[in-house]
C-alpha cells in the first residue's frame, strides 16, 4: 500500500537534508553550549549559526529569536509572558480571534482564571478576523491581541498588519500564531507590525520538539520558567542543539525555496478541489473562498457523508476531519463553529494539507480515491 500524506499542517516530514544536519549533533558533536571548551564553543556556535538563518527568514534581528520546544512553549511564553509582565502596568485585558489554536486559547482561559479579562472576536463566514473588530473589542486596559496568521483547518490568511497598526495606535502588542505560515509563504515581522510570532519546527520540515519565538526589540516579557538564564534569560533549559540546527536548517531552505513550493502547491491544491467538484457537484463546500488562502491547504465538506466514514474507506490517505467523536457523540471544532458551519458540514469536512514533495500523481490518485469511497458511502 503506498501512502499518500496530506497533512503536512499538522506535522511535516523531516527533511532529508535537514536530517543530515542534525545527525552529527546527536553523536560526536555533543557539547553543551554553555560548556567553555572546545566541544561546547562547537555547540554554541551552532546555535548561533541557527538563530541568524531563523532571523533571516523571518527579516528579524539574531537577539529577537528565543528558541524553545515548539509552537505551544512559544504561544504560551509569549501570552503569559507579557500579561505577567505588563498587566500591573496598563491593565489586564486581552483580546484573541475565536479561531485560535488551543495552544492560544488555553492559556489564555488559564490567565482567565487568574483574573484577567479576555474577548473573542468571531470572524466572518469565509474565516477572516476583521480589524475593524479587533478594535470594537479593545478597551483602554488592553494589554495584548493575540490573532493567527493564518487558521490551521481552512487555512485563511489574517489581516496582520492592519490589525497591528489599530493595536499600536492603541498602546497594545501583538502576538500572531504563525506555526502554518512560516515557510509557506512569506513572513516578515517587520512588515506584519508585529511584536511577537511564533514558529514550530515541524510546521516546516524539522523535527518536532523545537520552535521559535520572535520577540520584538524593546519587548520585555517576564519568563515562565526559572532555572539559568539561557535564551537572554526567557527560556532556562540547555539547549536543544540537534532541534535548533535542525531548525535553522529549515529555515535556509524556506527562505530560499518557500514561493516556488508555495506557487507549486497552490496548482496542486485547486487542481485537487476541481477534479472534487468536477466529481461530487456544486454541493461540495469550499470553506474559505474569496479569502486569501495558504497554498497549501484545501478544506471542503462533502455532502451527505461523514468524513471519518471516508478515511475509513482510503486507509492509504493520510488527512485531517473537521469533527471528533467521542462516546458517539459528534462534536464541531471551534474554527468550523466560527464559521456557522452547520453540524452537517462539520461532519464532512475534509482538509488535505500538500507539501513540498507533494505530486500530481498522488493528487490524481487521492481524487480518484476520495470520489470512490463519496460514490460507494452514497449508493
Amino acid at each position: 500500500m503506498r501512502l499518500i500524506y496530506l497533512d503536512h499542517n499538522a506535522t511535516t516530514p523531516v527533511a532529508p537534508s535537514i536530517r543530515e544536519a542534525l545527525w552529527p549533533f546527536l553523536g560526536e558533536h555533543y557539547g553543551n553550549p554553555s560548556s567553555g571548551h572546545m566541544l561546547g564553543r562547537g555547540a554554541h556556535e551552532a546555535v548561533e549559526d541557527a538563530r541568524e538563518q531563523v532571523a533571516g527568514l523571518l527579516g528579524a534581528e539574531r537577539e529577537e529569536i528565543v528558541f524553545t520546544s515548539g509552537g505551544t512553549e512559544s504561544n504560551n511564553l509569549a501570552l503569559m509572558g507579557t500579561v505577567r509582565r505588563h498587566a500591573s502596568e496598563v491593565g489586564g485585558h486581552l483580546v484573541i480571534s475565536a479561531l485560535e489554536h488551543p495552544a492560544v486559547v488555553q492559556p489564555v482561559r488559564a490567565l482567565e482564571k487568574m483574573g484577567y479579562q479576555v474577548s473573542v472576536v468571531g470572524c466572518t463566514r469565509p474565516g477572516v478576523v476583521l480589524p475593524e473588530s479587533i478594535a470594537a473589542a479593545m478597551r483602554a486596559n488592553t494589554v495584548l491581541v493575540s490573532v493567527m496568521h493564518a487558521n490551521n483547518e481552512i487555512g485563511t490568511i489574517q489581516p496582520i498588519r492592519e490589525i497591528a497598526d489599530i493595536c499600536h495606535a492603541r498602546g497594545a502588542l501583538l502576538h500572531t500564531d504563525a506555526a502554518q505560515t512560516v515557510g509557506k509563504i512569506s513572513v516578515d515581522v517587520r512588515e506584519l507590525g508585529v511584536d511577537l510570532l511564533t514558529v514550530a519546527g515541524h510546521k516546516m520540515y524539522a523535527p518536532k520538539g523545537v520552535g521559535a519565538l520572535f520577540v520584538k526589540s524593546g519587548v520585555a516579557l517576564e519568563p515562565i520558567m526559572h532555572g539559568a538564564g539561557h535564551e537572554g534569560g526567557l527560556r532556562p533549559g540547555t539547549e536543544n542543539v540537534p532541534g535548533i540546527v535542525a531548525l535553522g536548517k529549515a529555515a535556509n531552505l524556506a527562505a530560499r525555496k518557500w514561493d516556488d513550493h508555495a506557487a507549486r502547491m497552490e496548482t496542486l491544491r485547486d487542481k485537487l478541489f476541481a477534479r472534487l467538484l468536477e466529481g461530487v457537484g456544486p454541493r461540495l463546500l469550499l470553506h474559505g473562498a474569496g479569502a486569501p488562502r495558504l497554498p497549501n491547504t484545501l478544506s471542503v465538506s462533502f455532502p451527505d457523508v461523514s468524513a471519518r466514514d471516508l478515511l475509513a474507506r482510503i486507509p492509504e490517505l493520510c488527512a485531517s476531519t473537521g469533527a471528533a467523536c467521542h462516546s458517539g457523540v459528534t462534536s464541531m471544532s471551534p474554527t468550523l463553529a466560527a464559521i456557522g458551519a452547520t453540524p452537517e458540514q462539520a461532519a464532512g469536512m475534509l482538509r488535505l494539507s500538500l507539501g513540498w514533495s507533494t505530486t500530481d500523481e498522488e493528487i490524481e490518485r487521492a481524487a480518484s480515491l476520495l470520489l470512490g469511497a463519496w460514490d460507494q458511502l452514497m449508493a
